[in-house]
């Protein structure tokens, strides 16, 4: 009997200890698996949209359109201004990265339709007798002022190619630099207005587009926003070079030469999606 009571006594020790032991093990949270850090790796696609600072410097020359002969302007002419060609813009992008450490090499290139436009305008100023803006008139004729240039720009689309290195702030954010190719299509538009030697008020419109390339430069910020989808702010800097073109209205008998030399400061927001990496 004694054994008996000693070998229970023993079993109930024993199963205490093994269900404190299984209380314990209840009470310890399963290990957190690590969370990896983000790799920049890979291709992607993605939106954008903002808005766009553009400036055009524009030089105006006048001539005889009859002899081809220059116009000296006399005072009070106006030949040259810079004005904004400012508006919205959106579109879209595509790239590929390669990381290494915590430099990230890429290429991206975007297309965007832009609202940038903006106008001035040009004098070649009128004396008492007409004057060589009025060529043939022997006097004013009434409110004339000269031969007048009105002028419209935009810049109707543009996009890039460009390279860039960036470096990750913390894994999942990069702050990258970036520049290459910008080429856009600019649209100059407006009508050169005289008088005949008549006295009779004469105006002829136009319209000229192009399509010039030239170069940017710029910076931005990336951040993962969640999963494959990173949010983006960017500015470039872009010079489209020099745009020329002239008009001749041959009632009046004067010409115009323009030469605008276009550049541009965008600042945009965008979302990319990320087809690998992690």
């Amino acid at each position: 009997m004694k054994k008996l009571i000693a070998a229970s006594a023993a079993f109930i020790a024993f199963a205490a200890a093994g269900a404190a032991s299984a209380a314990d093990m209840a009470l310890k949270a399963p290990p957190v698996a690590p969370v990896p850090e983000y790799d920049w790796t890979g291709g992607y696609v993605g939106i954008n949209g903002g808005y766009s600072w553009g400036r055009s410097s524009t030089n105006v020359t006048f001539y005889n359109s009859a002899t081809g002969v220059a116009i000296v302007p006399p005072p009070g002419s106006i030949t040259s201004s810079r004005f904004n060609l400012d508006g919205g813009i959106v579109g879209g992008q595509i790239g590929y990265n390669l990381q290494s450490g915590r430099w990230v090499f890429g290429l991206e290139t975007d297309l965007q339709w832009s609202g940038e436009r903006g106008n001035t305008y040009f004098l070649c100023a009128a004396t008492a007798t007409g004057g060589v803006c009025l060529p043939g008139s022997t006097f004013l004729p009434a409110g004339a002022t000269g031969a007048a240039l009105s002028l419209s720009q935009s810049l109707e689309w543009f996009g890039t190619a460009r390279g860039r290195l960036g470096v990750t702030l913390v894994p999942s954010v990069l702050a990258y630099v970036t520049g290459g190719l910008a080429y856009g299509s600019i649209k100059t538009s407006g009508n050169l207005s005289g008088f005949n030697p008549g006295g009779v008020a004469s105006a002829l419109a136009f319209t000229n587009s192009t399509t010039k390339a030239g170069w940017t430069l710029g910076g931005g910020l990336e951040t993962r926003l969640a999963d494959r989808w990173t949010g983006k702010i960017e500015y470039l800097y872009a010079d489209y070079g020099t745009v020329s073109g002239m008009v001749v209205n041959t009632v009046a008998g004067i010409g115009a030469n323009y030469s605008s030399r276009v550049t541009d400061n965008v600042l945009r927001v965008g979302v990319n999606y990320h087809f690998s990496g992690r």
